[in-house]
């Protein structure tokens, strides 16, 4: 009786989830993304996504591995409770706050806007979409490291290995499938990225504001086109890095 009862809502829930899906489908078809395609301007927010969006990933993946590793390592709980609601807390701010937030100190009218250039330039717009998802890595990053075995990382210190070689020969082989998790949940939140680049960099318009500009001026289903493509360049990276996500249980096993 669990069983089936499980099934039915797992299914029904599988269900609701592809609905935004299957509509977006039928309401964009292959004409109308071809017309959105000769569009220069949608191709220009097509390639601001990616060449932002690989930027971002890459400082997220440079910033975060190393972060989640030392969080990792500490071991009083106390700390470990600290450091994890100072992650909430973006994670809990509404996108446009933080996007107000960042406008206040890196603004046009502030001494670091001024040095840094960000405002409604390509630089702000990878911070926007760095400040969005970093959270996210450290967090599913973290959470896997917490759950692999420390029983090897132990022996290889009693061993007098030192903590770069315990990271490279122990940590990396065994956490990869939960860097690939971290990394693909980045990467949609980076390429969906609106509240905050909206407010910081308006100008270049990724797919995110184009979306939103589209749909006031041309109306919902130009905007749902649209809303297609960006479809399209979120997914391919995800479903590369799936292979290392359906890894992750065999790698805890």
């Amino acid at each position: 009786m669990m069983r089936w009862v499980t099934h039915t809502v797992g299914g029904l829930a599988a269900v609701i989830l592809l609905v935004p899906v299957v509509i977006l489908g039928f309401q964009t078809g292959p004409h109308a993304l071809l017309a959105t395609w000769n569009e220069q301007t949608s191709r220009h927010a097509m390639a601001v996504t990616l060449q932002s969006g690989l930027v971002a990933l890459a400082i997220v993946g440079l910033l975060g591995i190393p972060t989640g590793v030392a969080l990792n390592g500490v071991r009083h709980r106390a700390w470990r409770w600290l450091w994890g609601t100072a992650l909430l807390i973006p994670l809990l701010m509404p996108p446009l706050v933080l996007g107000l937030v960042l406008a206040f100190v890196l603004g046009p009218a502030t001494p670091m806007g001024q040095w840094f250039h960000t405002a409604n330039t390509f630089t702000g717009l990878v911070l926007a979409q760095v400040y969005e998802s970093l959270p996210y890595f450290v967090m599913a990053y973290w959470g896997y490291l917490q759950a692999l075995p420390v029983a090897r990382q132990e022996e290889a210190a009693v061993l007098g290995k030192s903590p770069w070689q315990i990271f490279w020969y122990v940590v990396w082989p065994t956490s990869r499938p939960g860097l690939a998790m971290a990394a693909a949940m980045s990467w949609a939140r980076i390429v969906g990225a609106f509240g905050a680049p909206i407010v910081v960099a308006y100008h270049p318009s990724g797919l995110p504001v184009a979306i939103w500009i589209r749909l006031e001026e041309a109306g919902l289903p130009a905007a749902l086109a649209l809303a297609a493509w960006l479809l399209l360049i979120a997914l391919p990276i995800p479903v590369l890095l799936g292979g290392g996500v359906l890894d992750a249980q065999r790698y805890r096993e």
